[in-house]
């Protein structure tokens, strides 16, 4: 497969979540990132995060955001690190970071500084709450977003203490933003030049608001917690209670309500005026709730996924093993097997992306500074590496 992103190259100067996430999308469609680290650092912090080390130099939480990219470590703070910097910068196209806001002026890393390196450079910069504004300076991490964009409050069962997602979303989201902020410019760059591309977790986080921003916005509407992880309007659309377990069910029209009495075998739910349109059901969301957890704990999750799959939107209420386990996923190509360079076997999940309907192929990312020899001595020509290393420019 020839990737859409061939014969692009990109810079990262990134840490942990978002940065990396976008970065690693960029890599696997075939973009050549090259993460810029501090070896005095001991690198991307992620290098040595989470319960699972796989080298001195690697951890599984780090392998998770970085497959398909090499390493060069470089001090940019001296002089010496930012001449070897720009020697790079000119033969690449895109240069990322996921710092402080106000980090990048700093660094000279945003377009103003580089522009007279590479004219046609496009920098790209994630960061907590923006560059241009009075929180330029401030740290800031998902869970934060997370708390202050209201998603807690919109999150768990009502009545419990506010409640994040299980997972760091906002990174998540924030990261693949960015890489289509920064293709976008890329695809301009022809036309229009080098520039700044800017995204925050805040910004993002808070345009996820989406449809009850809206309602807020427009019609006062206050959108709050639903017992069982439920629509705040459309009805059943929630979790219910099996034999063993949960399920999740999704009736989002009156035509999937229809079909649901209809494999379930209560068609009499039908005649049931607290039951008639989507309104009345909403009006009546406890009443339903306590009919069809009668119903559906007649059985186990495995029997009512099985009659009711292809025929109305459900989904069996897994946990991580079992979710991971899933036979289905295995089918479909999402699991794949790598090889680590000292951890051996190593199984990661695939990109989401095909192209041509072929899921993209990668690598485990590389370990600190392991493409130095190859970028810096062979690519620049830079002779005396160890003495750089002795200095701690490398």
């Amino acid at each position: 497969m020839i990737k859409p992103l061939a014969g692009i190259r990109v810079l990262a100067i990134e840490q942990f979540g978002a940065g990396p996430y976008g970065s690693m999308y960029l890599a696997e469609l075939g973009a050549e990132v090259i993460k810029v680290e501090n070896r005095a650092t001991g690198g991307d912090a992620a290098r040595s995060s989470g319960s699972v080390r796989l080298a001195e130099d690697d951890s599984a939480y780090f392998q998770a955001f970085n497959l398909a990219k090499r390493s060069v470590t470089l001090n940019l703070k001296s002089d010496e690190g930012r001449t070897l910097f720009h020697e790079l910068v000119r033969t690449s196209d895109v240069v990322w970071n996921n710092l402080r806001g106000s980090q990048p002026a700093k660094m000279g890393l945003d377009y103003e500084a580089l522009q007279v390196v590479k004219p046609d450079i496009i920098c790209t910069h994630i960061s907590a709450y923006g560059r241009d504004n009075d929180r330029a300076d401030w740290p800031g991490y998902d869970y934060l977003m997370q708390a202050e964009c209201g998603f807690l409050s919109v999150t768990g069962e009502p009545g419990a203490p506010p409640a994040r997602f299980g997972l760091s979303m906002i990174d998540f989201m924030t990261g693949v933003v960015a890489a289509l902020g920064c293709v976008s410019a890329l695809l301009a760059r022809a036309n229009q030049g080098g520039r700044d591309v800017d995204i925050s977790l805040f910004d993002v986080a808070l345009h996820q608001l989406t449809y009850p921003g809206t309602w807020y916005l427009n019609h006062g509407i206050e959108t709050g917690r639903v017992t069982r992880s439920a629509h705040p309007y459309n009805t059943p659309v929630q979790l219910y209670k099996t034999q063993d377990g949960w399920i999740f069910i999704m009736c989002m029209t009156d035509k999937f309500w229809q079909l649901l009495l209809d494999r379930t075998e209560h068609t009499e739910l039908a005649a049931d005026e607290r039951f008639s349109s989507m309104a009345a059901r909403a009006e009546n969301r406890d009443a339903l709730t306590e009919v069809l957890d009668a119903i559906f704990q007649g059985a186990d999750t495995d029997h009512w996924f099985a009659l009711l799959q292809t025929y109305i939107p459900v989904a069996p209420v897994y946990d991580l093993p079992n979710a991971l386990d899933n036979p289905f996923v295995t089918s479909i190509g999402m699991m794949q097997t790598l090889e680590h360079r000292e951890f051996g076997t190593y199984r990661g999940l695939s990109n989401p992306i095909k192209v041509d309907n072929q899921r993209l192929s990668t690598d485990c990312g590389a370990g600190l500074g392991a493409d130095n020899a190859a970028i810096l001595g062979g690519e620049l020509g830079v002779e005396d590496l160890e003495g750089l290393a002795a200095r701690g420019i490398i």
